[in-house]
């Protein structure tokens, strides 16, 4: 393999970091078609690491254009094309290949994927969510308290009704009840209180979440586990993980048939490079604990992939659109990031969870 020409930038390490933070994901080949440098964009896009990547040809991380050639050197754009990883993940991208004049046979390839908002857990801009915060305040507000009282008017009534008109109370107390219910749901975006996070141990959470999931609606889950048990502690509130893995749990239950039953897996791993911006934007904040809820659901319609995040988005007939919206919600509290995939190979539908790891210094 043609050795990389790396001694001039490496005397700009500049050039690195700027390369490393790039938005974009970019792929730096070598005359051979062989991968020499991937940001931490690309380690995301395409679910592997820059040691995994490195050395392996370009065909063999992603599917390429019909029309691209490898041979040629010259500059090569595609638009909004459908694109397969290794690892089998589709989705669409702007494919971009750019030449180096002073070094024949080095090309550069950077990847803009349509498809950048939920594989990043939805959007960094938190405008949307805060938006429907004050929304549901303002509902739970003006609402709630009415609700008590029409409930508290049927309850009486039921005491002089006659059966016919018990019925009749009964259902007016079973939909306000239920109607109170989602209300005390979307409450839980009224708290913009910062989340007290503390080192924990990651599996110790999921043990939990699972047990509480398999007491209740966990019944149709067969759930496996496939941890890392090396992971150092990570820096979560305990409670919002939990509730987050639950609803992640629930999510997969409620794409049960009757009488069927759905594979979940739930995985850790140790990712390195992944970070994201500090909301006060001076500093960088990695996040390398990974926690992935898999099931083998049909997944998320494709016209809704792209706002699956937003609250009251779903496409289950019962469903609110909250559920994934607070698990968004609680991420971002911790300093996280969720993803959404969709697996081809095997079909599976994947929810990514991003964390920030303890420092040593705070154990």
């Amino acid at each position: 393999m043609t050795a990389a020409p790396r001694a001039d930038v490496d005397d700009a390490p500049i050039f690195h970091e700027v390369f490393s933070a790039a938005p974009t994901a970019l792929l730096l080949i070598d005359p051979a078609g062989r991968l020499v440098e991937v940001n931490s964009a690309a380690e995301m896009l395409l679910n592997a690491s820059a040691t995994a990547l490195h050395g392996k040809r370009l065909s063999e991380t992603i599917s390429l254009p019909a029309s691209f050639n490898l041979d040629d050197e010259g500059a090569f754009a595609a638009y909004d094309i459908a694109l397969e990883t290794a690892k089998g993940a589709r989705f669409r991208s702007d494919f971009l290949v750019s030449s180096f004049a002073d070094r024949p046979g080095w090309r550069l390839v950077s990847l803009q994927a349509g498809a950048a908002a939920h594989r990043m857990g939805h959007s960094l801009d938190r405008g949307q969510t805060k938006a429907a915060v004050r929304v549901a305040a303002m509902l739970a507000h003006e609402i709630k308290n009415p609700l008590a009282g029409i409930r508290g008017a049927a309850q009486l009534l039921s005491r002089s009704a006659d059966a016919s008109g018990e019925r009749l109370t009964l259902l007016i107390r079973d939909e306000v009840d239920r109607v109170t219910a989602l209300i005390d749901r979307m409450e839980g975006f009224t708290d913009e209180r910062p989340l007290e996070c503390k080192p924990e141990n990651v599996h110790a959470i999921i043990d939990h979440a699972r047990s509480v999931a398999q007491s209740g609606f966990g019944d149709a889950l067969e759930i496996v586990e496939q941890f890392d048990p090396s992971l150092p502690p990570v820096l979560v509130h305990r409670d919002s993980l939990v509730q987050i893995i639950l609803n992640l749990l629930k999510n997969a239950a409620e794409t049960v048939e009757d009488g069927g039953r759905r594979r979940v897996i739930i995985s850790t791993a140790f990712r390195h490079g992944v970070s994201i911006a500090s909301e006060t934007g001076n500093r960088k904040v990695a996040l390398p604990i990974e926690l992935s809820v898999m099931d083998d659901g049909p997944g998320a319609p494709a016209d809704l992939v792209e706002n699956l995040f937003d609250p009251f988005v779903s496409n289950k007939a019962k469903g609110h659109g909250l559920g994934l919206a607070l698990v968004d919600k609680l991420v971002r509290d911790m300093g996280g990031i969720v993803q959404y995939e969709r697996s081809e190979r095997p079909e599976m539908t994947i929810f990514r969870l991003l964390l920030p790891r303890t420092r040593d210094d705070e154990l």
